[in-house]
């Protein structure tokens, strides 16, 4: 092929290669397919790869056009062994998903028609975003809810087993759609906590794989909330479910998935607490022992920032044999976002919890030579002014460190006798 001069309106912008599929787009531009859904909605671009011009319309219309002239062109040059691409399969249309939607009320017919759904929704992204006009995860949705309620009122393993399956496939196919932030708002105005009930559900009761897209889903829908009243209702059972799913290790995607909720609520209302009760904080400092992965480690910390902001979460951190020592590990080690989490756990313990035992472990671990350590690289300004009155506020207690500048040492407030600044 590489002898035949190709027609350069063959040629798809993004990859340089052959259309199998040629579509336009709204500034009038000519892709193929599934290059340009992957830059739309794979990478979430919004501009026209060309002309850099915003895509004020994610509809793509197809070339019939150039794909007849691409297609005549490939017989022409069949001798040389190229293949005529063959007339692409047309994307789904509204009144087949809702004529799927109307035959899924027939329970006899309904995991058929979600069978049929999940195969839609794998064939293309233009197939993905033609169900979420439809109102497919509305119509999802409302099945979980409806299954799960039906779950808890009936006795026989085989139905409960038809349910569960019910349930975990339509699950699959939310998680899959790949939703628009319009579109997961709309399912939390329009089910809101029935839906969010029925995911928790799932998440105690069902299985690793259905845990894991619950728990995901969760996650897509808490990053675009618009009531943080949302936010502020949720039960102590909602962060029992979080740290066991933390704990069971099920998959990556699910545990950042727990720790992305985590980041997310814990700021609001009574949430630390809750998040404290639940065992939080032992569980992610255990995590924290054994875990490289730079993104987990930073939102563990994250996570733990936000819980020491509260006595009992301060508590629970420094009865835990590690605590102190695995923050202090951690910074400097990972990242600047590690470093500024660690740095502000650091300097809630220092400023709220600082009996002269603490004192003593946070010389001994390192952690003081730690905060002397930020003083002399740059962690930006905040993170160092912290470390610098962290020294400050306890440089008597640590003078025995040779670390501590000595300027900080005779700047120092007086203490009472357990330790803390007066």
């Amino acid at each position: 092929m590489d002898q035949i001069e190709v027609p350069p309106y063959f040629l798809c912008p993004i990859t340089l290669e052959i259309m199998k599929d040629p579509v336009t787009v709204s500034t009038g531009i000519t892709y193929d397919r599934e290059s340009i859904e992957q830059w739309l909605f794979s990478r979430n671009n919004s501009t026209c790869p060309v002309t850099k011009q915003v895509i004020s319309d994610s509809e793509l219309a197809p070339n019939i056009t150039v794909r007849r002239l691409i297609q005549s062109w490939c017989v022409i040059h069949a001798s040389h062994g190229i293949e005529r691409y063959p007339t692409p399969k047309a994307p789904i249309s509204k009144p087949e998903l809702l004529k799927i939607f109307k035959d899924a009320n027939s329970s006899q017919m309904q995991m058929k028609c979600l069978q049929r759904l999940k195969s839609i929704a794998f064939e293309n992204e233009t197939n993905k975003r033609c169900m979420e006009k439809a109102g497919t995860a509305e119509f999802l949705a409302s099945s979980i809810v409806k299954k799960i309620m039906e779950k808890s009122s009936i006795e026989e393993s085989e139905d409960l087993s038809e349910l569960t399956s019910i349930t975990d496939e339509a699950l699959s196919i939310l998680v899959h759609l790949q939703l628009s932030e319009s579109s997961l708002n709309s399912l939390l105005r329009n089910n809101g906590d029935q839906f969010i009930e029925s995911l928790m559900h799932i998440i105690q009761h069902g299985s690793y794989e259905s845990r894991a897209y619950a728990v995901m889903l969760l996650k897509s829908m808490f990053e675009v909330v618009e009531d943080p009243i949302q936010l502020t209702i949720l039960k102590p059972e909602f962060f029992i479910e979080l740290v066991k799913i933390l704990k069971d290790q099920i998959s990556q995607k699910a545990s950042k998935s727990s720790l992305k909720i985590l980041t997310i609520v814990c700021p609001w209302g009574r949430n630390k607490f809750k998040a404290v009760e639940a065992g939080a904080v032992s569980s992610l400092i255990d995590l924290l022992l054994d875990t490289s992965d730079k993104r987990a480690c930073e939102m563990m910390l994250m996570v733990l920032d936000f819980l020491c902001q509260c006595a009992e979460g301060r508590a629970e951190l420094l009865k835990h044999s590690a605590g102190l020592a695995i923050v202090s590990k951690k910074i400097l080690r990972v990242s600047q976002v590690a470093s500024e989490s660690g740095v502000r756990i650091l300097h809630s313990i220092s400023k709220f919890s600082a009996t002269h035992g603490v004192l003593q472990e946070m010389l001994q671990i390192g952690a003081v030579t730690k905060l002397c350590l930020v003083l002399q690289v740059n962690c930006g300004t905040k993170t160092m002014q912290r470390a610098r009155d962290i020294l400050k506020s306890h440089a008597r207690s640590w003078k025995s460190s040779p670390c501590v500048p000595m300027e900080l040492i005779g700047s120092c407030p007086p203490r009472s006798s357990d330790g803390i600044r007066v």
